[in-house]
């Protein structure tokens, strides 16, 4: 399958365009809480058919995420979710660690009473999720969590970087989850609500750095 042939103007542009950005938004989603397994191929027909629509928007909305990393093309023109090799793991934890620990130190000094409820209720339904095994609601929730408290830190820029990690690691984030076996909410957002209570940010930093790298580290053998 080719993704690379440039799509020609027509009459319906603004409505391919918009059928293009549903696709891609859907997609994005799809792969960044973890509904696609890695190494998954998705196909221009296969795509159109799932979502309505014809071969351009299908197309685009492939050349962007595997630009965005998201997914991965082979010289054959195959697209696949990506499999991570350990390097590549142990890259992107790098990045989270940076990234999101920034980003937590950024936003302490504007964490107020209604952000801390709303991480605690967060991580109520995260135990919900991890309840009923639902892997896909876990990694959408516990996402969630962890971009409520960065928009905070008032880094849009930073925050696209992170997000972007985020798609990236997706597949592979699902596959951490069955590895896990979780029967609990992550012990760390305890103590990432703790520490935006106490106004803690050597705390806050720590708790941040080992929520997003511990349960990578398992990945890698």
């Amino acid at each position: 399958m080719s993704i690379s042939a440039k799509p020609t103007a027509s009459p319906s542009s603004d409505t391919t365009a918009s059928a293009h950005d549903r696709v891609y938004r859907a997609l994005r989603a799809r792969i960044m809480y973890g509904d696609i397994a890695p190494g998954e191929a998705l196909t221009l027909r296969g795509i159109g058919r799932e979502y309505g629509v014809s071969m351009t928007p299908a197309r685009e909305s492939l050349r962007r995420l595997v630009a965005e990393g998201a997914l991965s093309l082979s010289s054959s023109g195959r697209v696949t979710t990506p499999e991570l090799s350990n390097e590549r793991i142990e890259e992107l934890a790098a990045l989270r660690a940076l990234l999101e620990v920034e980003l937590s130190s950024r936003a302490l000094p504007r964490a107020h009473m209604a952000l801390i409820d709303r991480l605690h209720s967060i991580n109520v339904t995260i135990a919900e999720m991890v309840s009923k095994r639902d892997a896909v609601g876990y990694i959408r929730t516990n996402l969630e969590f962890h971009r409520t408290l960065y928009l905070r830190a008032q880094a849009p820029a930073m925050l696209a970087m992170a997000e972007t990690v985020w798609l990236q690691l997706g597949p592979t984030m699902r596959a951490l989850y069955g590895r896990l076996r979780r029967t609990d909410p992550p012990q760390n957002h305890r103590l990432i609500i703790a520490a935006l209570k106490a106004g803690d940010e050597p705390g806050l930093r720590l708790a941040v750095r080992s929520d997003v790298t511990q349960g990578l580290r398992l990945l890698v053998v």
